[in-house]
């Protein structure tokens, strides 16, 4: 609906047709509507703005005929395609003053948001990670859950509990129980809006900034930006064959530390029982939190599942976070986290000043799904099936390029790192373009070091690939790709 600020209602009578035309040209101007973007009937606008729809007839002539908008009878106005070409007046624009932003702000400024990747249908296949098959999304059962939650609950009119509603952490205490062995109490879990927010809130009430944090090298990489903006500093330890070097502890003093124990991101290591031990032990000695982000650990393949940090001793130090967007879908934005008992009341007030809470209607879809067994089916289905594309790409990947390459990380996951031995690191750049040039989404693994460390690096191209969004036959034709790719780039140089 156009926005135009609405008068005191006695005066309301008086906007004229000259105000509504202003304020949608000036809407159009700015970018508020793209191309062929519909505008309301002049009926239901006249509605809402509680004027005559004469008046809103002519406003919608006057820039009909000044080549704004399009109009055909029966039909709701677009805003004409040819307006685009046109720049917005600046007659009335005065020059913007200095941008002032908090320390918070500054430390964001240095994390420009990433940009939306090229369409992936534009490509032979994509392999990158963290999308996932739209076939996989148990579309009928969704939709099922959405209606059966909005017919029993009818549109609620009031605000819910912010640590989440009581049937999908009631569902989830279950589930964790019989998926990874975590006991809790059902006011220890938080429903947050994904792993993202679940992060923000750990980062925004436990550090300060010139605190530190231990984070793995390499990581996931928003992990380390929402802590670094705090203002704290990261601790980097390398990680190996076993997951974070625990060794490397030692006496260091953090505030927190962010692992992925189950499946180390991006490596795929899984922490052993000694270091879990050796960690647990180095944050009570630190008085530190460790957040377990357990993203993945439905698939495993190869490997039985480890039981969480959170399941060891008392967890009074652990906060384990959970999501959604790697077993049904990341635009659902559902996550979980699991909090000590002293910091339960402190994450609701975080969350319920952060946004009140999660969508109800999402919230009560899940927990229907969980509690009847449909999400559980449904996961062992998914997870056959990412199965059998881990098995295609590992086969094409040996049969392609046999000992040129080595993998990490194919023992659980949705993706595996390939280290390619013929292709120095210092033709990432070049390899990563020539791909997209034919048709193939390839990406470097080396993003998720730590810039600031000086622990040696691997001096060939590793890529992170993956494989939950592609068919076989993609990936089939993807490793073909690449190793065209590969023979074209070191045939160039």
């Amino acid at each position: 609906m156009v926005q135009i600020e609405r008068r005191k209602s006695k005066h309301r009578t008086a906007m004229g047709a000259r105000q509504i035309y202003e304020a949608i040209r000036d809407q159009i101007l700015g970018g508020a509507y793209e191309q062929d973007s519909l505008l309301p009937s002049s009926r239901a606008h006249a509605a809402e703005l509680a004027v005559s729809r004469t008046t809103v007839t002519a406003a919608y002539e006057q820039l009909a005929a000044e080549g704004f908008i399009d109009i055909r009878p029966g039909a709701r106005p677009r805003v004409a395609a040819s307006i685009l070409q046109q720049a917005p007046s600046t007659d009335a624009q005065t020059p913007p003053g200095p941008v002032r932003l908090a320390a918070y702000g500054q430390r964001l400024a240095n994390f420009p948001p990433r940009r939306a990747r090229e369409a992936s249908r534009k490509l032979v296949a994509d392999f990158h990670y963290g999308d996932l098959a739209s076939s996989d999304f148990p579309t009928l059962a969704w939709k099922r859950a959405v209606i059966a939650a909005i017919t029993r609950r009818g549109m609620p009119l009031a605000y819910d509990h912010p640590s989440g509603l009581r049937s999908l952490r009631a569902a989830l205490q279950r589930y964790l129980w019989r998926a990874r062995m975590l006991r809790c109490e059902l006011d220890q879990i938080v429903i947050v809006n994904g792993s993202q927010q679940g992060l923000d809130l750990c980062a925004r009430l436990l550090l300060d900034p010139g605190d530190r944090f231990v984070i793995e090298d390499p990581c996931y990489g928003m992990a380390r930006r929402i802590f670094a903006a705090t203002g704290a500093s990261p601790v980097s330890i390398e990680v190996d064959g076993s997951g974070l070097n625990t060794e490397r502890l030692g006496k260091i003093r953090a505030q927190l530390a962010y692992v992925t124990p189950s499946h180390q991101f991006p490596m795929g290591a899984v922490m052993p029982m000694g270091r879990r031990h050796q960690l647990l032990a180095w944050a009570r000695r630190a008085s530190a939190y460790i957040i377990e982000d357990d993203y993945d650990s439905e698939y495993r393949y190869d490997i039985n599942p480890v039981p969480p940090l959170y399941g060891l001793g008392d967890a009074g130090n652990v906060i384990y976070l959970g999501t959604v967007s790697k077993t049904l879908s990341p635009t659902l934005r559902i996550g979980y986290l699991v909090v000590p008992p002293q910091l339960i009341d402190v994450f609701a007030a975080a969350k319920q000043l952060m946004d009140r809470h999660a969508p109800v209607f999402d919230q009560e879809a899940l927990a229907s799904l969980i509690e009847g067994g449909v999400y559980e089916r449904h996961i062992r289905a998914v997870r056959r099936r990412n199965g059998q594309r881990r098995a295609t790409l590992l086969k094409a990947l040996k049969r392609e390029f046999g000992d040129q390459v080595a993998i990490e990380g194919a023992d659980a996951g949705l993706h595996i790192v390939v280290w390619l031995k013929t292709v120095p690191q210092t033709m990432e750049s070049a390899i990563i373009k020539r791909a997209r040039t034919m048709g193939l989404g390839i990406y470097p693994v080396s993003p998720l070091f730590d810039p600031q460390s000086d622990a040696p690096r691997p001096n060939m191209v590793g890529l992170l690939m993956g494989y939950a969004s592609l068919d076989e036959r993609q990936i089939e034709r993807g490793i073909q790709l690449l190793k065209r790719c590969v023979r074209a780039t070191n045939t160039a140089d």
